[in-house]
Formats: C-alpha cells, sequence, structure tokens
C-alpha cells in the first residue's frame, strides 16, 4: 500500500471490504457466554430463539457466526440465511435460501416456490421440523430487519412450533429498522423462556485502546483511543475500517494524528449510511428526510408531520431509527447521530423534494415562533414562498449575522430575500441594507449595488431618500472619486432637499481631492456661502473650521446640521460634529456624536457607523480617555474591519490606533501600525496627514529627529494644498518646531511655532491658543504661564496635546534647576486624568517627581561660560548630563535614541571646548563630587 494516499486506501477497502475478516469480538464476553449456553442446551434437544440487536457496525452479525461455528465444533447442523436489500421484495427470499440448504428433503417446496403458482402455505416448514429432529439444527438469519413479508411470517410459524423435544435454535440478527414491528418473534414465541433478546453496546476507550494495538502493532495514546471511540460512536466495523486505513497509511495512534483518523472515520460512516438508506422502508426514510432538514428546530410530532405522516407510532418509529444508528435521543426530540449522515441524507433527497421540505419547514418554524435566523437558514434552501413573513425573517435573520459580526452570512439571507416578490421601494431598501453588508464581505459589489440605486429613476420623496442614503454610504468607504461621479449623475434629475443633499455630499469628496487632476467639475454647483440646508452647513462648517475662519459661524452651522437629526445625511453630520469640536465645544460635539453611533447601529450602516467610530476615538484620544479611544477604534474595526476600508479612508483608524498604542507603551505595535503598508493612491486620501504624523511621533520615540521633522512638515504640507491651516485640525507646526529645537534648529523653530501661534489667534479658540501660547513659550525660553492659565488650559477638550506640552515645560524647568516652577507645572501635570491613563506620561511624570525629591546640589544655577551657545535640545540633554546621569537614562528620559544622546554631547563638548562629562562638571560647579562616566 505504499505511495497510497488515505483516499485511495478508504476507497480500496470499500471495494475489498466484504473480504476482511470479521472484527474481533470485543467486549462481547456477556453475549457469547449466552449463546454457549444456548448452543449447549440445543445438544439436550431444548429449542431456543434468540434475536441480537444492535446499531448498525456493533457486531451483532459477527456474533450469529461465531455461534455457528461454536455448533459446528460440537457436531450441530447449521443453516445460514441472510436478509438483503435486493431480496427485500422476493416473496420467500429467505425461505428460499434455508431449504435450499436442506437438499433433496425440501426439493419438492423449491419447486412450488419456483413456480408460477402459489406455492402451498408455509413451504418447507414440515421438511425442516421433520429432518431436524433427527439433526440438532441451529438457523442463523443475518440482517433480518431486510426479510420479506412471507419469510417473517414463515420464520413465526416456525417460531410457535418449537416446543420440548425440537432441537433447534433460531438465531436473528438484526438492527433497529423493524418494518414488521420490533417484537415480531417475541409475539410468536409459544414461552417466554424459550425467547432471549441480546443486545450488543458500542465499544469503550479500553476495547478500541486494545483493537488499535492489535491492527497498528503498536500501543495508542490515551487521548487517541478516546477521540475514536468518540467520532465512531464506538461502532467496531467503523473503527476495524478506519483503523486498517490509517495503518496502511504508515500513520501511528498518536494524538497529533487523531484529525486524520477522523477523516477517515468521516467517509466510511457516510459511506455506511449511504448504502443503509437504500434499505429504509419509505416512513423511515421521510422521517430521517424531514429531520435533515427540520431536525434541529422541530419536534418529533411536528418532523412526522413535515414528512405527510399522518398517523404514526412514534415510540416505534423513534426506537427503530435510534436503534438503525441514524438518530439519538435528546429529550422530546431526535437529533441525526453526525453531521455527515445528514449531508448523505440530503444528498439522497430529489432536489425538488429536498426544496420543497426546506419550504414546508419554514412555515412550521414561522408557526412555532422559532429565531429569524433558523427560519432564514431554512429559506436559503428553499424556493420563493411568496408571503411576506418570508421577507420579514430573512431580514431578521441578516440583523442577526450583523450583530455577531458575519457580515457573509447576512448579505447571503439579504440577497435571498430579493428573489421574494415585493413592492419596487421595499426591494430598493433590501438592496441598500444588502449593499452594506457586502461593504464588508464584497465592497466592490457593494458599491456597484450602491450606484445602481443612486442612479435609480424613480419620482418621490421616499426614491430621492433611499438615493441620497446610498450615496451617503458609498462615500462612508472612502472612495471619493466613486462618490463625485455618483452625485453628479443623480443630481442631473434631482430637485428640492434632494439636490442640496447630493450638492453636499459632493463637496464632502471634494474636501478629500487633493491634486489638480482631482479637483470639482467646474460646472457642478458651488457650495452655498450661507446654506439654508442642514447637510450643506455641516459641510460648510468643516470647511471653514479647516481652514481656520469665523469659529462663530462654524458653530452656528455645525449646530444647524446636527440638530436636523436623522433628516440629514450622516457624513455631513460628522463633519459638523468634528468642526464643532474644533471650537472647543467637546462636551456637546461628543454627545451629538453619541447619538449619531446609537442611530447608526439601529440602520446597520456599517461603512457610516465605522467612520463614525473612528472619529470617537479620536475625539477620545485627545482628550486623554485612551481606554476610550481603544474601545471606540476596537468597533469601528468590527463595524468594517480594516480589509474592508477604502485605502482612501482606512490611514484614518491606522493612525489613531498607532497613537493609542505609543501612548499605552505598545511601542511595537504602534511601530507595526504607523509603518503598515498602503497601496498606491492612499496618500490622495482625506487622513494622508494624519498617518503622516502618526509616522512623526513614532519617529520622535526612536530619537530619528530629522525623519520626524521631515514627516511633519509633510504632514502640513498636505493639509496646506487644501487650505487647512487651522492648528486644531493638526498641531503640526509645534511638533515640527519640537522636533527642529533637537536639531538645533531654532530659528525655524520659532518661524513655525509664531505661525502656529499667529493661526491659533485668528481662530480664536482657546485650547488652540493655549497650545500654541505653551509651544511658544518653551522654544523661546520664556517663563511658564501662572497656574490660573495652566489650570484653564486643563479644563480644555486637547488635553493629551497639553498634557504633553506641560510634560515637557517641567522636565525644560527641571533641566535648568528651576525647582519652584517645575513643582507648580509638575503639580497641575499630576492633576491631569490623562497622567494615569497614558503610559508614556505616567512614566514621564514618576521621572519628574523622582528628579524634583532629590536635594537641590549647591551652586546649581552656576552655568558653564558659553552656555548660552548651545541648542534648547543641547542644553537640555547637557543638564542631564552634568547631574550624574548616564546616557542610557537621558535617552530614556527625554525619549530619544541614545545616539541622539550622544551626538548632542558631542556638539555641546565642542561649543564648550571640552572633552568629557568630568570637565562640564568641573565647569559647573567647582565643588561637584567626583562621578564615574556612564556609558
Amino acid at each position: 500500500m505504499t505511495g497510497l494516499n488515505d483516499e485511495q486506501l478508504y476507497a480500496g477497502f470499500i471495494r475489498a471490504g466484504r473480504l476482511r475478516a470479521d472484527p474481533p469480538l470485543l467486549e462481547r464476553e456477556e453475549q457469547q457466554a449466552e449463546l454457549g449456553r444456548v448452543v449447549a442446551a440445543l445438544g439436550e434437544g431444548r429449542p431456543a430463539v434468540v434475536s441480537v440487536t444492535g446499531r448498525p457496525g456493533f457486531g451483532h452479525n459477527a456474533l450469529l457466526r461465531w455461534a455457528g461455528r461454536l455448533a459446528e465444533e460440537r457436531s450441530v447442523r447449521v443453516l445460514r440465511v441472510s436478509g438483503s436489500l435486493a431480496e427485500r421484495d422476493l416473496r420467500y427470499g429467505a425461505v428460499t435460501q434455508l431449504l435450499g440448504l436442506l437438499g433433496e428433503v425440501a426439493e419438492r417446496s423449491l419447486q412450488d416456490l419456483r413456480g408460477e403458482r402459489e406455492p402451498a402455505c408455509l413451504p418447507g416448514l414440515p421438511e425442516l421440523l421433520h429432518t431436524t429432529r433427527r439433526t440438532p439444527t441451529l438457523v442463523a438469519v443475518e440482517d433480518a430487519q431486510w426479510l420479506d413479508p412471507a419469510s417473517v411470517q414463515w420464520l413465526q410459524a416456525l417460531v410457535r412450533r418449537l416446543s420440548n423435544g425440537v432441537p433447534l435454535v433460531l438465531l436473528v440478527g438484526r438492527t433497529g429498522l423493524y418494518p414488521h414491528g420490533p417484537d415480531w418473534l417475541a409475539d410468536a414465541a409459544p414461552s417466554a423462556r424459550l425467547f432471549r433478546n441480546l443486545t450488543v453496546h458500542p465499544l469503550s476507550p479500553r476495547a478500541v485502546a486494545a483493537l488499535t494495538e492489535r491492527i497498528c502493532g503498536i500501543p495508542c495514546d490515551e487521548a487517541f483511543a478516546a477521540a475514536a471511540t468518540e467520532a465512531a460512536h464506538g461502532s467496531p466495523a467503523v473503527l476495524h475500517a478506519a483503523l486498517h486505513c490509517f495503518a496502511d497509511a504508515g500513520h501511528r495512534p498518536t494524538a497529533d494524528r487523531i484529525p486524520r483518523l477522523n477523516t477517515l472515520i468521516t467517509g466510511i460512516v457516510g459511506d455506511r449510511a449511504g448504502r443503509a438508506l437504500r434499505g429504509l422502508t419509505d416512513e423511515a426514510t421521510a422521517v430521517l428526510r424531514a429531520l435533515a432538514v427540520g431536525g434541529d428546530l422541530l419536534d418529533f410530532p411536528l418532523i412526522c408531520s413535515l414528512a405527510g405522516l399522518r398517523t404514526v407510532r412514534e415510540s416505534r418509529l423513534r426506537a427503530s431509527l435510534e436503534m438503525a444508528g441514524f438518530t439519538v435521543a435528546e429529550g422530546s426530540d431526535e437529533r441525526l447521530r453526525m453531521p455527515i449522515v445528514r449531508a448523505r441524507i440530503l444528498e439522497d433527497t430529489p432536489a425538488a423534494e429536498r426544496a420543497a421540505l426546506h419550504a414546508r419547514a419554514a412555515h412550521l418554524a414561522y408557526q412555532i415562533v422559532a429565531d429569524d435566523e433558523d427560519i432564514a437558514r431554512l429559506l436559503l434552501e428553499a424556493p420563493p414562498i411568496g408571503e411576506p413573513w418570508a421577507v420579514h425573517a430573512l431580514r431578521g435573520g441578516s440583523g442577526t449575522a450583523l450583530r455577531r459580526g458575519d457580515f457573509a452570512r447576512a448579505a447571503t439571507y439579504l440577497h435571498r430575500a430579493l428573489d421574494e416578490p415585493q413592492d419596487p421601494l421595499e426591494r430598493a431598501h433590501l438592496s441598500l441594507d444588502l449593499a452594506g453588508a457586502e461593504a464588508v464581505s464584497a465592497p466592490e459589489a457593494g458599491d456597484r449595488r450602491l450606484m445602481t440605486l443612486v442612479r435609480t429613476p424613480h419620482e418621490g420623496e421616499a426614491w430621492a431618500q433611499l438615493r441620497v442614503r446610498a450615496l451617503d454610504m458609498g462615500l462612508a468607504r472612502g472612495d471619493d472619486a466613486w462618490g463625485r461621479r455618483a452625485a453628479a449623475h443623480a443630481l442631473a434629475t434631482a430637485h428640492g432637499s434632494e439636490r442640496d443633499e447630493l450638492i453636499a455630499l459632493y463637496w464632502y469628496a471634494a474636501e478629500s481631492a487633493p491634486e489638480p487632476c482631482d479637483l470639482p467639475d467646474p460646472d457642478f454647483p458651488a457650495l452655498p456661502e450661507h446654506p439654508l440646508s442642514p447637510a450643506q452647513a455641516g459641510i460648510r462648517a468643516w470647511q471653514l473650521a479647516a481652514r481656520g475662519l469665523h469659529r462663530a459661524r462654524v458653530a452656528e452651522l455645525a449646530r444647524r446640521a446636527l440638530e436636523a437629526g436623522n433628516a440629514a445625511p450622516a457624513l455631513p453630520r460628522l463633519a459638523a460634529v468634528r468642526a464643532l469640536w474644533a471650537t472647543d465645544a467637546a462636551t456637546e460635539a461628543e454627545d451629538r456624536l453619541a447619538a449619531l453611533i446609537a442611530e447608526l447601529r439601529r440602520r446597520h450602516s456599517h461603512p457610516v457607523l465605522a467612520r463614525a467610530l473612528a472619529l470617537s476615538a479620536e475625539l477620545h484620544l485627545r482628550g486623554g480617555r485612551l481606554d476610550a479611544a481603544d474601545r471606540a477604534a476596537d468597533a469601528a474595526e468590527r463595524a468594517l474591519p480594516l480589509a474592508a476600508w477604502h485605502p482612501l479612508a482606512a490611514t484614518h483608524l491606522i493612525a489613531v490606533r498607532s497613537t493609542i498604542a505609543q501612548e499605552d507603551r505598545r511601542c511595537d505595535e504602534a511601530r507595526a501600525l504607523a509603518r503598515t503598508p498602503m497601496p498606491p493612491g492612499a496618500e490622495y486620501g482625506l487622513y494622508w496627514p494624519y498617518l503622516l504624523y502618526a509616522r512623526a511621533r513614532v519617529a520622535i520615540e526612536e530619537g530619528h529627529w530629522a525623519e520626524s521633522a521631515e514627516l511633519f512638515k509633510e504632514s502640513g504640507r498636505w493639509l496646506l494644498r487644501r487650505q487647512w491651516a487651522n492648528p486644531s485640525v493638526l498641531p503640526w507646526r509645534s511638533m515640527a518646531a519640537r522636533a527642529c529645537l533637537a536639531l538645533g534648529d531654532q530659528e525655524q523653530a520659532q518661524r513655525l511655532i509664531r505661525e502656529e501661534l499667529t493661526l491659533a489667534r485668528q481662530w480664536g479658540a482657546p485650547s488652540a491658543l493655549g497650545l500654541a501660547q505653551l509651544g511658544a513659550e518653551s522654544v523661546d525660553q520664556q517663563e511658564p504661564a501662572d497656574g490660573t492659565t495652566i489650570r484653564l488650559l486643563g479644563e480644555l477638550p486637547t488635553r493629551l496635546a497639553y498634557a504633553w506640552v506641560l510634560a515637557d515645560l517641567v522636565t525644560e524647568e527641571v533641566t535648568k534647576g528651576k525647582r519652584a516652577s517645575a513643582a507648580r507645572l509638575l503639580s497641575e501635570l499630576s492633576r491631569l486624568t490623562v497622567t494615569r491613563t497614558s503610559g508614556r506620561l505616567a512614566e514621564r511624570v514618576r521621572w519628574l517627581t523622582a528628579q524634583l525629591d532629590q536635594p537641590a546640589a549647591p551652586d546649581d544655577d552656576a552655568l558653564p561660560e558659553g552656555w548660552s551657545a548651545l541648542s534648547p535640545a543641547e542644553r537640555q540633554t547637557a543638564e542631564l548630563a552634568r547631574r550624574g546621569l548616564g546616557n542610557r537614562e537621558i535617552a530614556e528620559q527625554l525619549m530619544v535614541s541614545r545616539r541622539t544622546v550622544e551626538h548632542r554631547l558631542s556638539n555641546t563638548y565642542k561649543k564648550l571646548r571640552i572633552t568629557s562629562r568630568k570637565e562640564l562638571r568641573a565647569r559647573s560647579r567647582s565643588t561637584e563630587r567626583d562621578v564615574t562616566d556612564a556609558v
């Protein structure tokens, strides 16, 4: 068998399966002992009737053959017959086999059976009884469940004629499929003492381990034996076949090979089930098909109704199916034993009948108020129902699937719902919901479906709202070019409020097209300076806010857009939230955003919901609520997995997640997110500068100040191409100024921070102005603002940025030795909640506290000659070095690399004309104690 795969081995075994010997009789000692007593009593002239029952493959026929061999050893005549599927409808089929074994004495009866005339009543029975009186006889009937009715009657007559002095034993092996009733032998016995019933049970793991060792030649793992027992349900025949295939393939019976064994067992069980199905009665077949379709939902009486059975003895039918190995009882219900059995039953069912069964099962499930998704699963395999409840159930099933994040399944249910007859508008709304699900499972298909809806020519307010919602949803994925095309096409026939909203959405898309080739169509209507439409008001509010103009007007426009509620598209309202937040009305903006998120959840509008949650994560992050930001970012990715975002929009969520990870000291994650490879074209997206900003922050963390400065400035250049000058959008100038200071370029740092201060004053929001002023104080080496001003800034929305500016100021004061002002600033910094949620800030605060807890050194202000020639970054590094900190400690506290520290100290030594830390301390304080240089 070398070189054959498992499938070839399995197929070869099936073809030659009947040539294999019986499986060893394990754990059958009790049944063997009883059969041995019966055979022994036969020698004393005592008759018996023994029924050996069990599930298919449990070895009832093997026990009959074992008893036959035992009887032959004791000179007992053994007559073996067998029922079969092929002869189930052949009158007296088993009797003909039996009489053929009697020889000449039954020749006349055989001729009668083979002739055209109706044979005499009970042909050959007298001859059998006559010969038995002289020769003790054991009659073994295998697979009696397939006997024809005439043979059953003949055997019942034989049993009735048994009495003491008739040395005949009748052994009957059968499964639970009893077309003639389960007690046909016991009912015929003239005496209860004459009848015995033996039941064979599944093998235990101990017996399976013994069987495995016998076939594989080595002992098996305990886990292997337990898994094999469970997979085969203890069936000796299945285990015997599977283990031979397993051993022939050269596998060892160890735990790591359990999946391969399970595959073999599944195939064998499926094959046996397929063959067994062909031997069922029509009644049993109908019930099994009904169970395969609706068994997980319907109780057994409803299953019988589904199968079309009006009167049936349920207990007998259930017992038969269980004994046959097809089903297992679960309380008052029946369940198919294995998924492969269900699959084989459905494969055996004609397609038309299978579809009709699913339709009837769905209707029954609807009548018993089953869950919508359970009904929807049935409807997937059913033809169109043509009733409203079918669409309702499919919609409900889709909602359930969406709530657990199974977008592909939700789309499948909605696609099936489109097959049902319904009103055109209802069908269009269904298509809109389907596009929302496809935004995750099949984004391009969803975009095409939305474009079709936007281009729908129907008139009326309901259709107008539908087109606007479709455009709103499509734009939410981030493809601005798609949005502009769709809006321009729909505008040609739009009027009234629909026209206003289409114009608003067009200009929303235009805001993310910075390149000249992507500029808006000059023939497209401009956005009004003073719009009346809520949607246009939201877009105009963001345009003004991004440019840093007319803060009061921005707040008014944003509130007008948000007060419209769901009468306005979602994206203009998101723009209004962002604009309102920039005016420092943060609490109001976040409350409005929370209400919008709740509305979008109810509508299952996942692309728009994801954008809203990403904005929520950004605003929480800026406010210093890192835990809430992390939760919102997770929810955004659940609503629309990152792979389904259009590259033009995905950069927003990536940038937010990178910054959250960085603040939480998950540096590797922050770095990986910031450096996520983006597809071509992503650099033209609305949120590309946000990703550049996040990358610049990571570069600072790594001490790459030149790279960070360039990234901050590139972020700014992108914003300026769109005329987004407001520092509230991104404070890139102050961050670039900090990088320039670290590089020693104080002139450029001062230019950048003064430009930011001018723009902040123009905008007028206290948070933007306060941060710019604090940055200017740091760059220009001015005294920090008084406590009242700093405390006021701490109550404004940009708490995270404010906390970091404050932390840098405290660090600067500590390095200068100005302990009083440093302690005052540190007290204010420690009061901020963000210092307990941001791991980076918490680490900085602990270090600053430790520095201030140390006693002040004498002559702390005695600075070396030439100190003023140093840049602020060099002076900060030199201060820490002259206080005894090593390079590694300085790098950790200033959040730069050790190489950056070495570079700054090298420049310091050149400017001060010294060569070591020792000279630096000697020139600083003549009383400085000697400290060994740290590496």
